[in-house]
């Protein structure tokens, strides 16, 4: 019994972190425009002065507070309301992704002090880079790096079109 639950518990975890590794490439560009456009100068400070244990605290708020989003999501695609679940998975993934990791460039530091946090911590990078290291995980990233560059182009052809029809019209 063991020797089946430890390559679908391998697969299980594989699978959560392929999807949170999804999310964190629209996580990052947001966390960072929120970064450079919103002014939170005070709360940084404030944040930045915690000690450890309190950052741990308040980095756990949001994985606390919107890791239930995903059972209310299963339970909504469940009953039918499939666009209803999507949205609020991808809607509270998003935002639990924003904040945490938003939080964790403002208290890596402190956090690293805390030696369960550190081992925890070194224990998931080498777990993310086995993953990466993965010809599925590479396949995945030529995908979508394919996909983002289809779209950027599209957009681009549509800007175009649309600046076109603008400037016949004056």
């Amino acid at each position: 019994m063991k020797r089946i639950l430890k390559p679908v518990t391998y697969v299980l975890a594989a699978i959560y972190f392929l999807v949170d590794a999804v999310f964190m490439t629209v996580a990052r560009p947001i966390s960072r425009w929120l970064e450079r456009h919103l002014v939170f100068e005070r709360l940084r400070t404030w944040i930045r002065s915690l000690p450890p244990y309190p950052s741990l605290a308040l980095f756990s708020v949001p994985v606390i507070i919107l890791e239930p989003v995903k059972p209310v999501a299963a339970y909504l695609a469940a009953t039918g309301q499939v666009l209803s679940g999507a949205v609020t998975f991808i809607v509270g993934e998003l935002l639990k992704l924003v904040l945490v990791e938003r939080l964790f460039h403002l208290t890596r530091d402190k956090l690293m002090r805390i030696p369960a946090f550190a081992w925890v911590y070194g224990k998931f990078a080498e777990v993310r880079a086995w993953i990466e290291a993965t010809e599925a995980w590479r396949v995945v990233r030529a995908l979508s790096r394919a996909a983002r560059d289809r779209v950027a182009r599209a957009r681009a052809t549509l800007i175009g079109a649309f600046s076109k029809l603008a400037t016949s019209r004056d």
